[in-house]
Formats: structure tokens, C-alpha cells, sequence
């Protein structure tokens, strides 16, 4: 393998697919990243078997070829090197790269030891003839808004698998994204631009895997496509020059639709900001009280405004109270929630004003985008004495 690029552009992918290197793995070729050469450019690829991503980077190639190096080592390498020129030249297990005054020599193994890494043309081109396929088209920047408002709230724990991913129906029109932990629980609805396939279809996507997806979307603007190959266990997201695949959880996601409360007796309109404000203030004397923040709304009287005041207290330490101005609507109300779980959601609404729904102190309460009807979020209360 001869090969040569820009150390910015093998930089910038190293770090890519340095996101699905393994930490710590029984199979330790699964710490390498692999390249190679692949119709006129260099390809990376890395994994963790649960993960999957490779990038295509390009590059002058003189002559084909392929090995898996340490990933840690190369990215370090590379990654202090000046922006120039890279050549890369591999002799039987060892990789030598030189770039301006700085060469290096990297012991590496065997590509064909290096896990199978599916990409877009060996798991969905030979499928997606026969309609073994069902795939969509979404723009990049509405599904990376939707990953970061679900994938929080999906459990950090494996003691319920199901509950660590995020289940994901492709319908007729729409996707939607559901994650819940059992305290909380997040539902996002957003639409495609295209879709090819017959049938709906309904899997769970692990949560760190739409994570990553997010973080590599930061740095993209094209449509993303989705790839859910029936039978096969796994999803892929193709971007230009990106593919990320991912194994998928089986078994059966609870039925989500049942914790939304259909009905309120309160419901509270604020501004977003000012709402998250005063919940951060709160949150740190909840800390030594199990995280609990209270609040309370009040309707206006005569041209006064409503108003919602949080508050929270430390038994030992002291006590905070914040207020802000609200449209209430319904009767009095006061919940109390979990300060990390209110600071989660509220980070991630993107509209100005944000409503809250109650039924009474003990039911969930329930968060809504104003003018944006296609995020829901439930917070289960905690019980406090008033």
C-alpha cells in the first residue's frame, strides 16, 4: 500500500472512527483501526461489535493494500503532526508514514484478522433490490435535534437491555424515536424526505450508538439515509463519506404510549430559558435532598401575571427559591421532579416557551415544545411533604 493525504483530512477521520475503537475488549484487534484502499481513497474503518464506523477519506493511492494499526498510537501520532502532506507506506506488517520532517514506523496485523465492518454497500445495495430493505431519508440537522431529546433519557444500566435503547417505528410517514429509564420518558416524531421499502418497521437502536451518530452529525449538512435490512439485527446511517452500523437489542420495548397522560388539570406556559434558569440555581441545594425541586403555579389575578416559583432546600445547608413569570391555565398546582431529569428536557427544547402539564402531585407530569407538537416528555414525580 502507497498512499497520500492530507494530515488534516486523516486527522479529522481517525477521530471519526476513534469513536467505536474498544476500550477494553476480549478480541484485541478490535483497539486497531483498519486501512485501506478502497477505489481511489483510504478507508478507516473501526469497531467494537457493537458499533460500527467507517470513513472514507481522499487520498492518492499508488498502490493497494491494507492493515489494522493501533488506534491510540496513530491517532496520537497524526494528530501532532504539521498540516501537510502524509505519505503512508506499507511493507508487509508495518506501516510507515512520513510527513514533512517526521517519519514513523507502526507495527500493525493482518486486515483480514480485523472484524467484517458492514458499510452501506455490503449490507443494503445487494438487499435493497429484492425489498429485504426499508429505508429513509432525513435531514441531518432535524435528526441529530431528535437524538439529543430521546437518547437521555434511555437507561445507563443493562439490568433491563430493552431499556438502554431507543425504540425506533418507521412508518408510513414519519419516524418515531421513544427512550425511557422508568423515571422519565422521551417520544419524538420527525419526519423524511424519502423512504423506500414496504411495511412499517419497528426495532431498538442501542442509545450510545445514536449518540455517537449524534457527535458525527455536528460536522455534516447532507440527508442522512437509514438502512433497517430486515432480519440482519442491524441499522446503518450513510452519510457522504461516512457509514455508521450498529447491532440492535432484541426484545420487546415497553408500550410507551400508556405512561402518556391523556388529560391536566394544570397546564403552565414559560419561557424556556428563564424556566432552566431557575431550575439550576435549585438544583444545587437539591443535592443533599435526593435531588428533589418543588414547584408551584399560580394562576394570575386581575392584570398580574401567573407565576411559577422552584424552590428546593438542603435539611442542614439552607434553602433556595426562584420565580418566573407563567400563563396558567386550569387550577393551582404544585409537583415535584428530579432537578437532573428537569434540567435534561429543558436543555434540549428548542422553542421559546415550554408547557407543563399536571394532573395532581402523585400523576406524571408532562412537557411540550409550544408550537412544536412532535416532542413529548414524561417525568414521573417524586413525593414530598409540602
Amino acid at each position: 500500500m502507497r498512499v497520500s493525504c492530507l494530515q488534516e483530512n486523516l486527522k479529522r477521520g481517525l477521530a471519526v472512527v476513534g469513536r467505536a475503537v474498544a476500550s477494553r475488549s476480549t478480541l484485541p484487534i478490535t483497539g486497531n483501526i483498519l486501512l485501506a484502499t478502497d477505489e481511489g481513497r483510504l478507508r478507516l474503518a473501526a469497531t467494537n461489535l457493537e458499533i460500527g464506523i467507517t470513513c472514507w477519506i481522499g487520498a492518492k493511492v499508488e498502490g493497494e493494500g491494507a492493515i489494522a494499526v493501533p488506534a491510540k498510537l496513530l491517532s496520537e501520532f497524526v494528530g501532532v503532526l504539521p498540516n501537510d502532506r502524509i505519505d503512508l507506506n506499507l511493507t508487509g506488517k508495518v506501516l510507515r508514514l512520513k510527513c514533512a520532517r517526521f517519519e514513523a514506523r507502526i507495527n500493525g496485523q493482518d486486515a483480514d484478522d480485523f472484524p467484517p465492518v458492514a458499510t452501506w454497500q455490503t449490507l443494503v445495495d445487494g438487499s435493497s433490490r429484492d425489498g429485504e430493505v426499508v429505508t429513509v431519508t432525513v435531514e441531518a440537522e432535524t435528526l441529530q435535534e431528535a437524538i439529543s431529546q430521546v437518547v437521555f433519557a434511555a437507561a445507563t444500566d443493562d439490568s433491563r437491555p430493552v431499556l438502554a435503547g431507543v425504540l425506533t417505528q418507521i412508518g408510513e410517514e414519519e419516524i418515531t424515536f421513544a427512550a425511557a429509564d422508568g423515571f422519565r420518558l422521551s417520544v419524538r416524531r420527525l419526519p423524511f424526505l424519502e423512504r423506500a421499502g414496504e411495511g412499517t418497521i419497528e426495532v431498538i437502536i442501542p442509545a450510545r450508538a445514536l449518540a455517537e451518530l449524534g457527535r458525527v452529525l455536528s460536522d455534516h449538512d447532507d440527508p442522512v439515509q437509514v438502512a433497517v435490512p430486515r432480519g440482519k439485527g442491524q441499522v446503518l446511517f450513510h452519510l457522504t463519506s461516512i457509514d455508521l452500523v450498529s447491532q440492535l437489542i432484541q426484545g420487546n420495548f415497553p408500550n410507551y404510549a400508556q405512561l402518556v397522560p391523556q388529560d391536566y388539570a394544570s397546564r403552565v406556559v414559560v419561557n424556556t430559558e428563564e424556566f432552566l434558569a431557575a431550575t439550576r440555581p435549585a438544583a444545587i441545594f437539591a443535592r443533599d435532598s435526593n435531588g428533589i425541586v418543588r414547584l408551584e403555579m399560580f394562576p394570575g389575578e386581575d392584570l398580574a401575571p401567573g407565576k411559577m416559583i422552584i424552590r428546593a432546600r438542603a435539611e442542614e445547608l439552607g434553602d433556595n427559591q426562584g420565580e418566573i413569570d407563567a400563563i396558567v391555565e386550569g387550577e393551582e398546582a404544585r409537583i415535584a421532579f428530579n432537578a437532573k431529569y428537569l434540567t435534561d428536557v429543558l436543555s434540549v427544547v428548542a422553542t421559546p416557551q415550554v408547557a407543563l402539564e399536571t394532573k395532581s402531585p402523585s400523576s406524571p407530569g408532562v412537557i411540550r415544545p409550544v408550537g412544536e407538537d412532535r416532542y413529548t416528555h414524561v417525568i414521573m414525580p417524586m413525593f414530598v411533604q409540602w
